[in-house]
């Protein structure tokens, strides 16, 4: 059987958490979600011992071991990574990820294949079709979403690093808003900000939280940068 295929790999639950469950679209509150998917494809990465990120200042990532993980687009990656003429800080890596051709569909694939959701396609305008994915079996989000209040609302220190790493992510890039009240989440503000610092996940999945934020950050800068440019001319 190959790689986690029964369950659900870290980018695929990202998109659960983006995606609107009967139409099928990105949630409108979702937009920095691309961020949180190449944050976990590289925390997948990570979590699978396939690479690790250099204790310097740039935080540059290395291939620790090539081998495949049979999932085409974790495998394509670890290539990306391993053919690189120069080696690149994590959060460079993920905003590479997270600009990949396809990379929602992609992924949105993966979760059809298991059963979860169901491609469709609907016409806009005359000349456009899009690619919906609504979900056909609830459960999955159900218990991602039930997983995810156990870990805000407990007060362990631990938390098991998969968890971990995608509320950290979902978190940065807003995505818990988006199923959580406001009031719930402000009530655990503390929790979220030492799950955000990886305090509770162990060292490697912080260094993974911390490169997708970084990434997010450094392309809304970018974004605004562009916007304020673009508007003074």
């Amino acid at each position: 059987m190959s790689y986690r295929s029964r369950d659900l790999s870290l980018h695929e639950e990202v998109l659960l958490l983006a995606l609107r469950d009967r139409k099928g679209t990105v949630e409108s509150r979702a937009g920095m979600y691309r961020f949180a998917l190449g944050g976990a494809l590289l925390a997948e990465l990570l979590l699978e011992s396939r690479i690790a990120v250099g204790s310097g200042k740039q935080k540059l990532v290395e291939v620790a071991d090539p081998g495949p993980l049979h999932d085409p687009l974790l495998d394509e990656c670890l290539e990306k990574i391993a053919a690189a003429k120069r080696r690149g800080s994590a959060s460079t890596w993920i905003s590479r990820f997270s600009n990949m051709r396809r990379l929602r569909h992609r992924v949105a694939e993966g979760l059809c294949r298991k059963g979860v959701l169901k491609n469709t396609e609907d016409q806009v305008l005359i000349f456009f079709t899009r690619k919906l994915y609504p979900t056909i079996d609830p459960a999955p989000e159900r218990a991602l979403l039930a997983r995810i209040r156990r870990a805000i609302t407990s007060s362990s220190r631990r938390i098991e690093p998969r968890t971990g790493i995608l509320i950290a992510l979902a978190h940065a890039t807003g995505l818990l808003r988006v199923h959580f009240d406001r009031a719930e989440l402000k009530a655990r503000k503390a929790r979220l900000e030492s799950i955000k610092k990886g305090e509770l996940i162990g060292a490697a999945a912080g260094e993974a939280v911390r490169a997708a934020q970084a990434a997010a950050m450094a392309a809304i800068s970018a974004a605004t940068v562009t916007t304020v440019i673009a508007h003074h001319h």
